[in-house]
């Protein structure tokens, strides 16, 4: 091996996440290549990629130099922020180092001081750690960006400020200071250099060459400015005249350093300097759990086992559990609590244990368990699980292995809205500074990355859309650009043919899937065995305000390698509902004093009903339409089946034909096998079906003597399909089974089996635990459907599509839905009690445009009493806060219906008259300042019938106007505007769809028209709605092309489609075959249309005026197209039905319909149809 002449000392990795495109393996490679003994990294302002650097490098066989790039902290009149390099020496530099870090992320002034440092803070000494925050940390000067460069290059600064502040420097960091000079192709770069070897002679400070990398290749510059452009928003033209990066700063090889300072060899030779002083180490491997006080003289293991078995004590009541029972209980108790403790993981239970009951204790709803820690009979009898493992037989190993050590990890659902409280209550226990959540980093995908480099390329966005719309997404990712080629033709055609495509793709692939920014973790949350910033520097993101926003600087694998231990508070809506629901439930019935405890005996014949029926919108986990098909088929009567279903419904399940299996097993169609009478108990609850990965446990267990601990490790190797490692299992197992009794034929049938079905089997502790809110979930639907209702409303507050779909299902189940009221309703939906029957209320916060803190001024005016008119309600609110739009949408909805003498049919008169409203309140507020008697409020008669006649809206403007301002029509649907016409055409209701070989006619509403891109090319997606369901229809591009100009929203529809079924979700699919508008529907099944002329309309308009409004519905071109016309005609007290001619044949359009019903009415028109 060559002598070592040069190591790198500064670079940046990709996660400098804006500015570099470097791979961290890709660069340390290229080191070892380069027989560089060491590698520096220096992410600008963090440290994310340390722990990933460190393992890479040491792997590697190189020293990795941990250090950052800083921004400092200057005076708030001087806009520039220069730079200066800090390495670690050791572990103490690197504590120090992770306090400045996070003080300069945490505490700020300003925005733009962010992520800065003061140099004074390292003068500062840090009682804990002993001396200067400056000491154990080397400090190199910035180079043409820090602050002795910036300050080098200005004319007006004189040399003696520059050696002043150069001295200053020398004072917090002694021999610990260098001055860094580099030769990268920065302008004045060689100006630079005489000033530094100036300031090094007179002040007797050593030099340092480095080379500021950016990314790897010199080839890869316009990828690296391509970067920076997207980080930045700009385009490659309008980057060309930064001067920020060169093209020179790629990895330079050792020989190439050394041809750059061959002049000045001391400068590359104190870089090995640097690098024996820097030694920092990591240990990895050992735990850092927090404290827990026992509050006494018990160790952990001893506590934890008082602790289980008083929890055992509540749990097992004498009445339900046999002595025999309480035996079995305690013996595994014991065992679970021995392997803890052997294993060191006393104190984590305790301390999961501890806040989860804080959690329950103190109003924060908490889930029954999920993932594998429901196997744990401990955590059952210390309240953080409620799943009875041994009654549902789930395994502890499944959990804790203790012949595969690793940390155990509890995910906990907590309601979503409260979940904050428990996170503030650890932060209170063990300390602010001892508790964060956890970064995340968001990559370059294959699709974004197209439309990036697109962007800066200035190539028009419809282009770069399509180009990546090419590229496949298989399981919701797209595919990489490498693969995307190979799976898409198209795609590596045009790159083939078109330069632009060719440019496009070259630039964005060194990009792909480099970091582009950070996120928090959904529910990773740290808690230190004291100061964070002794394990990892802290970040804040930009922006972000209040402790929420902290998060640690490393990522939860990295987090991992330290031994701090990741603690899961994930939210669950679901748990939201349900303590929404029963507190509804008990507000309206106060002696029920229901809990949701009181739902644990899974045998209620009611909730089964309503399963058996796949009723089950809302309900947890079995919402959607696959679902509910094999709910249908199944007909599940205990609740083995719900958490069987959980499982089952996934696409390797479901693809393999487990599911039918199962179903059919259960039905008595297909005989049901359990391979051997010793497995019976263990399969008897999946009706002979491998469901769970702890019957595969099991089956080792009983049948081979696994251990249950080598029945996980087997399990594992069956769920990774490892080539050797099954080869070698399945000797064991045979040999194991064949020295108990078994034969091989049955040892070699379950060992191909059990290794089929472990790729599809799922965790049985998982689905066991999610049963639970699936089930209570189920109950409050069939029992207290109401409060189940107004709560599932209330937590999809702004999700229009989603509270239109639960609505329709209010009316299915018989519950009734009252729209919005100024005078009862308040921001979330409510359930309420009339005449004996529940009723659900509608909500204001869901209507558009009208914020939280208008309804609150609402509410808090309606306190001294309701509004009598629309006169009251604009002189008791705030007219500043609540806008034009805000009352446009409150009057759209519904909700100021109790305010017109009308009701729900004078809003247009309301929206046409509120202006003079809101003109004369301000009069009248005027005139009773001036102490006019003018202040009196106006009669019911004068407010409401304004002196000029206000056309009445039909009954499509006022749902369209309820649309607009809820998303959805709320009084009745545009479909039952015509439901009572179309009926005549087609009989069959959506929810009643069934596979056919033969196509067949459906009908609906149009409500969405959407693109998807397949493998097979674009299609679009047509969602269809009736009163009873939506279903999605599919249409290929050349057809949607042919019929895209007839597709109108809201408007009713024919379509022919094939319906078949959908493997992957177990639901249907339809294909479009035909599509017939409204029109095309008419025009095909009318005899003619009746138009009835009201006899009140000819008391007001002259006949010529009838007939000339009639006449305008008419036009030459449907003379031979339109439908004929009859009228219904009152003359002298007698209707007379006129036939219009053949000159007179009408368009049946919605719109000239609309046009007629406006004019005389709306019951004006009658359908006739041909053989009717």
């Amino acid at each position: 091996m060559s002598k070592n002449k040069y190591v790198h000392l500064r670079m940046h990795s990709e996660y400098s996440v804006n500015n570099s495109t470097i791979r961290l393996s890709d660069v340390v490679r290229s080191a070892v290549l380069d027989h560089q003994s060491a590698l520096g990294l220096t992410d600008l302002g963090n440290t994310f990629a340390y722990i990933k650097f460190y393992r890479i490098a040491r792997e590697s066989g190189i020293k990795p130099i941990l250090g950052i790039e800083l921004r400092l902290r200057m005076d708030s009149k001087v806009l520039e922020t220069p730079r200066v390099i800090l390495l670690c020496k050791n572990r103490l530099g690197y504590k120090k180092l992770c306090r400045i870090v996070s003080r300069g992320w945490l505490d700020y002034g300003q925005l733009w001081q962010q992520g800065t440092v003061s140099l004074g803070w390292f003068l500062e000494d840090d009682p804990l750690l002993g001396g200067r925050m400056s000491d154990d940390l080397i400090c190199l000067s910035g180079g043409i960006f820090g602050e002795l460069g910036l300050s080098s290059l200005k004319t007006e600064v004189s040399e003696k400020k520059i050696l002043e502040k150069t001295k200053e420097y020398l004072k917090i960091f002694g021999d610990n200071f260098y001055l860094e000079t580099q030769k990268a192709g920065f302008l004045h770069e060689d100006i630079l250099f005489q000033k530094t070897l100036y300031i090094a002679d007179k002040l007797s400070i050593p030099i340092v060459a480095t080379h500021p990398i950016q990314f790897l290749e010199k080839a890869e510059y316009s990828s690296h400015q391509a970067r920076v452009a997207i980080a930045e928003g700009e385009t490659l033209t309008s980057l060309k005249a930064s001067t920020d990066y060169t093209p020179e700063q790629y990895f330079l090889s050792q020989d190439e350093m050394v041809m750059r300072f061959k002049d000045f060899p001391g400068t590359l030779e104190n870089t090995l300097e640097i690098v024996k002083r820097c030694n920092l180490e990591f240990e990895f491997g050992s735990v850092q759990l927090p404290r827990f006080s026992t509050g006494g003289s018990a160790s952990m293991p001893e506590y934890l086992k008082e602790k289980a078995f008083e929890g055992l004590k509540q749990r097992l009541t004498p009445e339900v559990f046999s002595v025999e029972k309480r035996q079995k209980y305690e013996k595994r108790l014991i065992l679970e609590c021995d392997v803890i403790s052997k294993m060191g993981f006393s104190s984590y239970f305790l301390i999961v244990a501890d806040f989860v009951n804080w959690a329950k204790n103190n109003g924060v709803p908490v889930g029954p368990g999920r993932g594998s820690g429901a196997g744990s009979l401990v955590a059952f009898c210390l309240n953080i699980t409620d799943v009875d493992p041994i009654k549902f037989s789930l395994l502890f190993e499944r959990f804790l292995n203790p012949e595969r050590v690793s940390m155990p990890d509890f995910d906990i659902d907590f309601c979503q809205e409260q979940r904050y409280r428990v996170i503030e209550y650890v932060k209170n226990k063990y300390g602010t500074e001892a508790v964060s959540q956890i970064i995340t980093f968001g990559t370059m995908a294959s699709r974004a990355v197209i439309r990036d480099a697109g962007r800066v390329l200035e190539l028009p966005y419809t282009f770069c859309d399509q180009l990546s719309k090419l590229v496949p997404v298989v399981q919701n990712k797209p595919l990489s650009l490498k693969d995307a080629r190979n799976a898409e033709p198209l795609l590596a055609r045009r790159e083939k043919e078109e330069e632009e495509v060719a440019n496009l793709l070259r630039l964005a692939e060194p990009l792909e899937d480099l970091v582009r920014n950070v996120g928090m973790h959904a529910g990773g949350v740290l808690i230190a065995p004291g100061e964070l910033t002794d394990f990892c520097p802290l970040y804040k993101a930009p922006g972000t305000d209040g402790e929420e926003g902290v998060i640690s600087m490393f990522d939860k694998d990295d987090i991992e390698q330290l031994g701090l231990v990741k603690f899961d508070f994930l939210g669950l809506r679901n748990l939201t509902i349900l303590d929404m629901a029963v507190s509804e439930i008990n507000k309206l019935y106060p002696s029920k004093c229901l809990k949701l405890e009181d739902l644990t005996e899974f045998n209620d014949s009611k909730t089964y009903d309503l399963l058996k029926s796949a009723n089950t919108t809302a309900v947890f986990q079995l919402e959607s339409e696959g679902m509910k098909r094999y709910l249908l088929k199944l007909q599940p009567d205990c609740f083995e089946d719900i958490i069987a279903m959980l499982a089952l419904y996934r696409p390797g399940p479901l693809n393999s034909g487990m599911v039918d299996d199962f179903i059919k097993r259960k039905q008595g169609i297909q005989k049901i096998d359990y391979f051997h009478d010793d497995l019976k108990e263990c399969l008897s609850p999946t009706y002979g079906v491998i469901v769970y990965q702890e019957q595969v446990m099991q089956i080792a267990q009983i049948i081979a003597g696994y251990s249950l601990g080598n029945a996980d490790i087997l399990r594992r190797a069956m769920g990774k399909k490892k080539v050797e490692e099954m080869s070698r299992q399945r000797k064991i197992f045979i040999e194991g089974a064949t020295s108990r009794g078994y034969s091989t034929n049955l040892a070699v049938r379950l060992f191909d089996l059990m290794e089929k079905f472990a790729e599809y089997g799922f965790n049985k502790s998982h689905t066991a635990a999610y049963a639970f809110i699936t089930y209570q979930t189920a109950w409050l639907k069939s029992h207290q459907p109401a409060a189940f209702y107004s709560s599932t409303l209330t937590s999809d507050l702004h999700d229009t599509d989603r509270i239109a779909l639960l609505i329709q299902d209010c009316k299915k189940n018989g519950v009734e839905v009252l729209g919005p009221c100024i005078n009862y309703s308040i921001y979330s939906f409510t359930t309420i009690l009339r005449e004996g029957q529940a009723m659900v209320r509608f909500g204001l916060g869901a209507i558009k445009g009208v914020g939280e803190s208008i309804i609150k001024i609402i509410i808090d005016a309606r306190q001294q009493g309701l509004f009598k008119n629309l006169l009251d309600f604009c002189s008791r609110v705030d007219r500043r806060v609540i806008n034009k739009k805000s009352f446009e949408a409150l009057i759209c909805s519904g909700a100021m219906d109790d305010l017109s003498h009308l009701g729900s049919k004078g809003r247009n008169e309301m929206l046409a008259t509120y202006d003079s409203f809101l003109l004369l309140t301000e009069q009248r507020e005027l005139a009773k300042d001036q102490g006019s008697l003018f202040g009196e409020i106006p009669s019911e008669k004068d407010i409401d019938r304004p002196g000029r006649e206000i056309k009445k809206w039909t009954a499509r403007k006022q749902i369209q106007a309820e649309k607009q301002a809820l998303g959805f029509p709320f009084s009745r649907s545009f479909f039952n505007l015509v439901d009572k016409e179309v009926s005549k055409y087609l009989k069959n209701n959506l929810i009643n769809l069934k596979v056919s070989n033969e196509p067949y006619w459906i009908h609906g509403i149009l409500t969405k028209i959407k693109k998807q891109i397949t493998r097979r090319g674009p299609i679009h997606i047509l969602e269809l709605t009736d009163d009873t369901s939506s279903v999605e229809v599919s249409i290929q591009t050349d057809y949607f092309e042919e019929v895209k100009d007839k597709l109108k929203l809201d408007e009713y529809f024919q379509i022919l489609v094939r319906v078949r079924e959908d493997d992957y979700s177990g639901g249907t699919k339809l294909n479009v075959k035909k599509v017939l508008d409204t029109i095309s529907v008419r025009e095909r099944n009318l005899k003619f249309i009746k138009i009835n002329i009201p006899s009140n309309f000819l008391e007001v308009h002259s006949l010529d005026n009838c007939l000339n409004t009639i006449s305008g519905f008419f036009t030459t071109e449907d003379q031979h197209s339109g439908i004929p016309v009859i009228l219904g005609m009152p003359i002298e007290g007698v209707s007379c039905d006129i036939s219009m001619g053949k000159k007179w044949r009408l368009s049946p359009s919605e719109n000239i319909i609309e046009k007629i019903r406006d004019s005389f009415g709306e019951e004006s028109i009658e359908f006739h149809i041909k053989g009717g």
